[in-house]
């Protein structure tokens, strides 16, 4: 007899069916963990090396943390789950509370304190960047908390909705299946954040995600009112007659499960595998393929993870005809197999000339994940019933609460090697953060230019007035801000640095200094200017807008000479530092020298037309200047692809020792059903609870 014959001759009752809005309802629950824990645990990381400028080693680190709080909170939302007996049921409350908390926090996660008036506050630039990462870090443990109280009890509903193994596929299939349809957009909210719309025009993906976030929680609240309404919990009669366990009695019972023990250790290992692909496959687009080009290397990634999620998708249907064939296990293994070919593909596939070759190692991997994540949950459950029928309880809370830690151990663990290897590789996210520093000073200076090109002086001359009065107001408050900071920065000590760094520190105090003499008399000049523009009358308003559009500039200006002094500073400091890139940043420092002669030759006064055509030439010249040294690129791609590869063989290993097959389970389905229906209290009784 085949397992699907089995499954079918061993059904027990119509209530082992999962109905389409039970299967919707529940399946809507796998955005949290399946796309906004992976935005999370993917681009802060990303985001805070590349766009803040903060060490790629101190972010993996801080990574951990939340992991090892995980360890106490995932078992303790699981056990105070199972023991839980309000009126909504075991599971549901903890739905509505969590998935409202994860909508709030993924918004706090992403307000990063930045800016140069944010920057003023602390006496040096590591007491600002200390600062962010310990508001970072706080970020995240609220985000994974309200994760963990939201996915504990909502993974632990999918085990007891239904007792058929294969059914229970099905659900935990839909998860994955909605989940990923979820993520299909979130690939694409680097490239969105990376857009003039959220990011402003002198702004950067971490401004742009900060009103992102604001449009997933916009989804996430009302969700999560819906799935707490519908959803049911199957059999809460019988199981809240149930004896309260105690926390340290459950904790045993999990961790003397060996089959448990072996498909943890093999789901751990994936993990960490799945993200060394994810963290440092993001760099791999942007700084390999198109040489730091961050708007192109985004717009990559949405394709590529667009083509991962529509994968993640269609992989369910053979997931779901495979499975009852070849048994859960076999399956998995398969899964690892594929994973392994995704890595070997890696080495064509990687190529600058032929970008869109990522999607075939895109394919087999986002088919291997999801064979993966889905039959994992399934086999906890499986495992669960097995419990059930040595001890006569019920722990799903206990057991999913385990399962999820170690998966966001191996996110975590991945998370911190990465880091660790990032800063091996001499991947430099001082060089892209000033880079992005100076791009943005010189597109905001073409977006005011792109305006005032349209002023002829002659036709509706007071809206042109109101105008310079907004933007000459908007330059004060900039201008004050700014002196702010140029104060504090030359009133800073020099930091202990390494070799290159100190001789330059003299150079760029003198540079501020002259900043700031120089703001100080723009303050004086703008606010005369802007009380004058307020006063005028038609006549005089002409001659006062021209004498405001060069001093609108000039502080812009002022910014941008800064930044390019302090990218050739940096430039020139690392060239002496690192023998292994030291021909690589020769040439950038080459390339910048030139760029700042040409920003130090600009000048404000200039027509409108003019200023705007040579700003657009050097901004052209800017972003090359991305460029990672070909040292640090070859040594990410050994490490993306040589990584995952030994950790889906080592998981292989611990696979080949899950005795749970698929013949023991339905005897064991049906061992329960049979003595539940013996104490009068059968599968086929249910509780019902009502709606919220």
């Amino acid at each position: 007899m085949s397992i699907r014959e089995e499954s079918t001759v061993k059904a027990s009752g119509q209530n082992d069916r999962i109905t389409i809005g039970q299967l919707a309802a529940y399946s809507a629950g796998g955005i949290i963990p399946i796309a906004l824990f992976n935005i999370a645990g993917q681009l802060v990381g990303l985001m805070g090396n590349i766009s803040l400028g903060l060490s790629a080693f101190w972010l993996g680190l801080i990574m951990i943390i939340p992991r090892l709080w995980d360890a106490f909170s995932d078992p303790i939302v699981g056990h105070l789950s199972d023991n839980t007996r309000s009126r909504m049921g075991r599971r549901r409350p903890y739905l509505l509370i969590g998935g409202i908390a994860v909508a709030v926090f993924f918004v706090v996660m992403w307000w990063i304190p930045k800016g140069e008036a944010v920057h003023a506050l602390f006496p040096s630039d590591a007491g600002f960047q200390r600062f962010q990462l310990v508001y970072i870090l706080f970020g995240l443990l609220l985000f994974f908390t309200a994760t963990t109280i939201f996915e504990i009890p909502h993974g632990a509903l999918g085990m007891e909705m239904t007792t058929d193994p294969h059914e229970r596929t099905r659900l935990f299939s839909g998860k994955s299946f909605l989940g990923n349809l979820f993520a299909m957009s979130t690939p694409w909210l680097f490239a969105l954040a990376n857009t003039e719309a959220f990011r402003g025009p002198g702004g950067n993906e971490a401004d742009g995600m900060r009103y992102v976030s604001l449009l997933i929680a916009a989804i996430l609240i009302p969700l999560s009112f819906w799935w707490t309404a519908k959803l049911r919990e199957p059999r809460f009669v019988r199981v809240a007659k149930q004896e309260k366990t105690h926390f340290w009695a459950d904790m045993k019972i999990v961790g003397t499960n060996k089959n448990f023990i072996y498909l943890v250790m093999t789901i751990f290992t994936l993990a960490m595998g799945f993200n060394f692909v994810n963290l440092l496959g993001s760099y791999i687009p942007i700084f390999y393929v198109f040489g730091g080009d961050k708007i192109a290397g985004a717009r990559l990634l949405g394709i590529n993870g667009t083509i991962w999620a529509i994968t993640g998708v269609l992989a369910v249907f053979p997931l779901n005809w495979i499975s009852p064939k070849l048994g859960k296990r076999n399956t998995l293994i398969i899964a690892m197999v594929l994973m392994c070919f995704a890595q070997l593909s890696k080495i064509i596939c990687y190529n600058p000339e032929h970008p869109y070759l990522v999607i075939i190692p895109t394919i087999l991997l986002s088919a291997g994940m999801l064979f993966f994540f889905t039959l994992g949950s399934s086999m906890v459950g499986d495992i669960c019933d097995e419990d059930e029928l040595k001890t006569g309880h019920r722990s799903e809370g206990s057991y999913y609460s385990i399962y999820w830690w170690f998966i966001k151990l191996g996110t975590a663990f991945a998370s911190f090697v990465a880091g660790i290897l990032i800063t091996l590789t001499l991947f430099d996210q001082t060089q892209v953060t000033k880079v992005d520093s100076l791009q943005g000073s010189v597109r905001e200076m073409q977006s005011k230019l792109e305006y005032w090109k349209e002023y002829d002086g002659t036709s509706a001359i007071a809206g042109w007035t109101g105008n310079a009065v907004a933007q000459t107001s908007e330059a004060l408050k900039e201008a004050k801000d700014y002196l702010l900071y140029l104060e504090n920065e030359v009133t800073k000590k020099p930091e202990k640095k390494r070799t290159g760094y100190a001789e330059n520190d003299a150079r760029r105090k003198n540079v501020l200094i002259e900043a700031s003499a120089a703001s100080k008399s723009m303050i004086s000049e703008l606010a005369n200017l802007n009380a004058a523009l307020a006063q005028s009358s038609p006549q005089q308003a002409d001659t006062l807008i021209r004498s405001a559009i060069p001093l609108i500039m000039q502080l812009k200006l002022m910014k941008a000479k800064i930044y390019s002094f302090d990218l050739l500073a940096h430039l020139q400091a690392r060239t002496k530092q690192h023998e292994k890139s030291r021909e690589h940043t020769t040439q950038l420092t080459q390339n910048i020298s030139g760029i700042n002669d040409r920003i130090y030759a600009l000048n404000p006064g200039s027509t409108p037309d003019k200023l705007y055509d040579e700003l657009a030439a050097i901004e052209k010249d800017i972003e090359p200047l991305k460029k990672q040294s070909p040292y640090t690129l070859l040594m990410m791609r050994v490490v993306e692809i040589g990584l995952p590869l030994l950790l889906s063989l080592l998981a292989l290993l611990f696979a080949v020792r899950y005795s749970l097959t698929e013949k023991r389970t339905f005897e064991i389905k049906e061992l329960l059903r049979q003595r539940n229906s013996d104490s009068g209290n059968g599968t086929g009784q249910t509780g019902e609870l009502p709606a919220i």
